[in-house]
């Protein structure tokens, strides 16, 4: 019989909702369950730094744990490297520390202010200062999907056109109209994240975990047994059905 498998959806910087949702799991599933974090574990919450410190501490006590890579993962690694770099798919003001993206809080976080006054290369040289290189090498080793017989889990979803193992990092962390205009099946379900709705939503051919967690809405923590799926609350698990 297969264990189960337990996603929490797009954290971003929600530590005590994050805490909640891992409680959740624990009381379902013991401490040794294996939980898939779909990305997008920054930006927007008023605690990235705390997110990253629990998520790595539970790497390094041996947590049975697969971290994923989310786009805003993505743009905070850029964000820190040598020299800063701008995803090209986005316009060129809506850089990562815009408000609307969230970099912003991220660096409150760690006490780096972004005063409208302040030089990007000001802000810059104080996050290489402020933020551990064990965060920078958390966000920079995530990874890209997981997948098993039945689901495969990515941040954002898949471009409908191409094999799985042929995706595009872009598409894997970006790609939405494509992705949600198809209804026909997937060679697998897609469990993703990365557009916010109302709640945890079954289209059939795929998963929407990101239940706004983003704009201060309840996480979802979800467990899978085989293709079926289970969004985890504080009276049990309540199937989630297409």
């Amino acid at each position: 019989m297969t264990q189960p498998i337990y996603a929490i959806g797009d954290i971003h910087g929600q530590l005590a909702e994050l805490h909640r949702v891992l409680d959740l799991i624990e009381a379902d599933g013991g401490k040794d369950a294996h939980i898939v974090f779909m990305g997008d574990y920054t930006d927007r919450g008023p605690d990235s730094k705390g997110v990253l410190d629990l998520l790595i501490k539970g790497r390094d006590e041996g947590r049975n744990w697969t971290f994923l890579m989310g786009n805003h993962d993505r743009m905070f690694s850029w964000f820190m490297e040598d020299y800063p770099r701008h995803d090209a798919h986005l316009p060129v003001e809506l850089y990562w520390l815009h408000q609307r993206l969230g970099g912003d809080t991220t660096m409150a976080s760690y006490g780096v202010s972004v005063e409208p006054s302040l030089r990007k290369t000001a802000v810059h040289e104080a996050a290489l200062k402020a933020v551990p290189q064990a965060h920078v090498d958390f966000l920079r080793d995530l990874k890209l999907t997981y997948e098993t017989e039945d689901l495969f889990f990515v941040h954002a979803g898949i471009d409908p056109d191409v094999a799985l193992a042929d995706q595009k990092e872009h598409d894997l962390l970006w790609i939405r109209k494509e992705f949600h205009s198809i209804d026909t099946a997937h060679p697998k379900i897609i469990v993703h994240g990365h557009t916010p709705v109302d709640q945890a939503t079954h289209y059939g051919n795929r998963i929407n975990l990101d239940s706004g967690a983003g704009y201060g809405k309840p996480l979802t923590a979800a467990v899978f047994e085989g293709a079926a799926c289970s969004v985890l609350t504080d009276q049990g698990r309540v199937p989630l059905l297409p």
